[in-house]
């Protein structure tokens, strides 16, 4: 998630060399793509913190520091 990033409210995934930029309402990949098993394991994560994720969205957009989120656990 990035400082005044742009609607539709979403975050940023990224493993190796894929990105893919995630709707926070739905968890609908909008753009990119992650491999199968990374995929699952970031929209569980995502499903787990998504309260957190919006609270970011409107940090973010505020242009306020972001609070930490527990990471992925591979």
């Amino acid at each position: 998630m990035y400082v005044s990033d742009h609607n539709p409210p979403h975050f940023h995934a990224i493993y190796q060399e894929e990105e893919a930029l995630i709707r926070i309402s739905d968890l609908k990949i909008i753009k990119g793509e992650l491999a199968r098993r990374q995929r699952a394991m970031v929209l569980g994560w995502a499903f787990e913190h998504r309260d957190e994720l919006v609270e970011n969205w409107a940090l973010a957009q505020q242009g306020l520091p972001l609070k930490k989120i527990e990471s992925v656990e591979e």
